[in-house]
């Protein structure tokens, strides 16, 4: 991963009161994308982990769009896919797009860090996000009965009571020092205490679980050196052996979420393997964490810079779940995903072997104005909001999609009901952004009285 020249440098992997959670993060402004364009040309000066990219990506994504909407980028060798009709067709046909390669490491893992991970039994079994087997249904289906609707309903009150007792901690540091980063106090813990009680993990602090997942996503998506490799492959064979432990020692409560899957019986009747179990809860602890803070970052962020949203959102029946769906439309935590052709096709008019592998630019589409009118704009109450791509669609369609928009706006309105005259630091200088390959997200939300 890169780093501005000055701005944050790797946190500590066993302190979570680091700078950046996730290692190294953009931090000064860029040189403005549009010049980069006009100075370099349209897709030449393209780096998807570049400062440019990840602190505006929005005029890299019209570029895409308009010039090139299949593009093969060099620098990844992945084929970035940028508009919604392409993305939609390849998530809605998983039998030519294969989600194969879904969670494997983009920047090839050193011999020293795979042997770290080895020593812990870690391997990524196919599972949910990267299965394209006829066992990924009745994993699925278990899954999805922990996040369906009624669960998520009985879970407003665990996610208000949370909610309080952390904004409790923010007023405390707000009247003792002026101010708070509701990031670190409050977006990026909030779902992961959620997701524990209503999993019933019990016997792990918060803090570990955290450290753990956000290692998981800098190791997999991001471009850490071969040092920085040697710390989170030892966080992630923590996390690993933590999940495995759980899965085989089989006393989970059958009504969990751990037990559920240690029952679970494949097409041929088997009982699910460990590792597949093991893999099931790595992404499922991972994505209902991490990337739902990375949600509630972005949507407290945005509450608050855009006038008028933020006192409203605490009253105004809707509007706390209209903005999160407008940011989800215009900037999800999940900015892209993977996918790998079975064969032969074309695509967006060009011409794709088999083996192909695609970044299906999510946060592209919902910017795509053939989709959306004015997608710049941020309109809460837009008629086809929903029509987004940020959970996906099809079978692999994000499980948990009801449950993380429900924190969201649970945790805006919770914000402003608490803080209604709350306003960004005025004098901060622009936040660090995770410039991991599927994420991004602003990783500081300095506020003031």
């Amino acid at each position: 991963m890169t780093s501005a020249p000055g701005g944050p440098g790797p946190a500590s992997p066993t302190d979570p009161a680091g700078p950046c959670p996730y290692g190294r993060a953009t931090g000064d402004s860029p040189l403005p994308p549009h010049e980069a364009l006009g100075e370099f040309g349209a897709l030449g000066a393209l780096d998807l982990f570049g400062e440019g990219f990840v602190r505006d990506p929005y005029p890299w994504l019209d570029v895409l769009r308009a010039e090139a909407p299949v593009h093969h980028d060099p620098a990844t060798g992945l084929w970035l896919v940028s508009r919604y009709d392409d993305i939609r067709r390849v998530l809605l046909d998983p039998a030519v797009f294969r989600p194969d390669n879904a969670q494997h490491a983009i920047t090839p893992l050193g011999v020293p860090a795979l042997r770290v991970l080895a020593r812990a039994g870690f391997r990524v079994r196919p599972a949910l996000a990267n299965n394209g087997s006829e066992t990924h249904p009745g994993l699925r289906r278990v899954v999805t009965r922990f996040f369906n609707a009624q669960r998520v309903a009985a879970a407003v009150p665990v996610i208000e009571r949370v909610a309080d007792e952390l904004l409790d901690t923010v007023r405390t540091e707000i009247d003792a020092t002026g101010g708070s980063d509701l990031f670190g106090a409050f977006a990026h813990t909030l779902p992961c205490r959620v997701m524990m009680e209503l999993l019933g993990i019990d016997g792990l602090d918060t803090a570990t679980l955290v450290r753990w997942s956000d290692a998981s996503l800098e190791l997999f998506w991001g471009r850490p050196t071969p040092e920085r490799q040697l710390e989170l492959a030892a966080l992630v064979a923590e996390f690993h052996q933590w999940l495995t432990t759980a899965v085989t020692n089989r006393t989970a409560p059958a009504d969990s979420f751990v037990g559920a899957l240690v029952r679970h019986r494949l097409p041929d009747g088997k009982p699910l393997d460990v590792q597949t179990a093991v893999g099931a809860c790595f992404f499922v602890f991972v994505a209902g964490q991490s990337t739902t803070g990375q949600l509630i970052a972005t949507v407290l962020r945005g509450a608050l810079a855009e006038p008028g949203v933020w006192p409203r959102a605490a009253h105004e029946e809707g509007l706390a779940q209209a903005w999160v769906e407008e940011v989800l439309r215009r900037e999800p935590p999940v900015t892209t995903w993977r996918r790998v052709t079975e064969r032969p096709v074309e695509l967006g008019g060009a011409p794709l072997p088999a083996g192909a592998e695609l970044l299906l630019m999510l946060m592209g589409s919902g910017s795509d104005p053939e989709v959306f009118d004015a997608p710049e704009e941020m309109r809460p109450y837009r008629t086809n909001s929903r029509h987004h791509l940020a959970f996906g669609v099809g079978r692999h369609r994000c499980p948990g999609a009801s449950l993380a928009r429900t924190e969201a706006a649970v945790a805006l309105r919770a914000a402003a009901r608490r803080f209604p005259a709350l306003r960004l630091a005025p004098d901060a200088p622009p936040p660090p952004v995770l410039d991991l390959l599927s994420f991004r997200a602003p990783l500081q939300v300095p506020v003031a009285p």
